[in-house]
């Protein structure tokens, strides 16, 4: 089983109200809806430091247009590998959202680790446990590594009071 992890992205907002967001997958459709919004973008980048590049935050917009999801399980389709689903399959409040794929060409196990800093703010790392070949895992081991710090990056810089 290989182990790919991001590294520790802090987040400017208290642990609860991260983890209350990133625990029920309805509130994808705030993301969904606003992600084209010229603020929610800026606060987008500004959050993120610079981290996150308009470019990723367009090519991330296509994405979340394929996006189908409900409370635990959210779907995307993801050129050229196709349809990903995953499912929450455990969740520890406030601390763990633990991830496994239900429809996916390459199987594997994700989970958001979140720990408190301070009153207004957390930290948060993400881990992707997967089985993979010799071959296959010389195929995507880059783009897994790549991957989960962006997805990590994005997660950080979401400005989960914005709405709220």
């Amino acid at each position: 089983m290989e182990k790919y992890e991001s590294g520790i992205k802090m987040i400017p907002f208290p642990l609860e109200v991260v983890y209350a967001k990133q625990s029920d997958l309805n509130n994808l459709g705030i993301v969904k809806e606003r992600v084209s919004s010229p603020e929610f973008q800026a606060a987008i980048q500004g959050a993120s430091d610079g981290k996150v590049s308009q470019e990723q935050i367009n090519k991330a917009s296509e994405y979340l247009q394929t996006l189908t999801y409900d409370q635990d399980t959210v779907s995307v389709n993801v050129p050229p590998v196709g349809l990903v689903t995953l499912k929450i399959v455990d969740r520890e409040l406030n601390k763990t959202i633990k991830f496994e794929t239900v429809n996916s060409p390459l199987p594997f196990n994700l989970w958001i680790q979140l720990l408190p800093v301070s009153i207004g703010g957390c930290k948060m790392k993400l881990t992707i446990k997967a089985e993979l070949n010799f071959f296959i895992r010389k195929m995507v081991e880059g783009k897994l590594k790549e991957g989960i710090d962006r997805i990590a990056d994005m997660l950080a810089s979401i400005p989960y009071g914005y709405g709220a």
